[in-house]
């Protein structure tokens, strides 16, 4: 196999078996948004395995930068786009009641008309985005 296709291949097969685990083990629905939305929560008792998936995405993060740091380059666009780009991905999150991960990887597979819509959404937000950016 092309060695440009293991690492979003076992990214995307790890993401499986963890939002598998996760909602056979705890019933709770892999989504980002809702992950740190709830660190946030101060009266939560339920902190540890909130801290436990942020900081295994964070050492994942690095391990695949020392892996494959071809794969993993900054944005040409500068700090100051990022931010804003990262800002928007959050209030968009908070618009469409979860994020990419939870409507596009769980909720889909639960056959969730909202998630398959929102997933929808993305997807031609993104490729539209990609379009006037190419074009521009």
């Amino acid at each position: 196999m092309d060695s440009q296709f293991v690492a979003p291949l076992a990214g995307g097969i790890l993401i499986g078996i963890g939002a598998t685990l996760l909602l056979a083990l705890d019933g709770k629905v892999l989504g980002v948004s809702g992950i740190l939305g709830g660190l946030l929560d101060v009266q939560s008792r339920r902190q540890a395995w909130r801290w436990a998936f942020i900081v295994g995405m964070l050492v994942s993060g690095y391990g695949a930068l020392q892996l494959w740091p071809e794969s993993l380059q900054g944005s040409p666009m500068g700090l100051g786009p990022v931010i804003v780009a990262g800002l928007l991905v959050g209030y968009g999150t908070r618009l469409g009641n979860g994020c990419t991960s939870g409507h596009g990887v769980c909720g889909m597979s639960r056959l969730s008309v909202r998630s398959i819509v929102a997933t929808l959404v993305f997807m031609a937000a993104g490729m539209l985005t990609v379009l006037l950016m190419k074009g521009l």
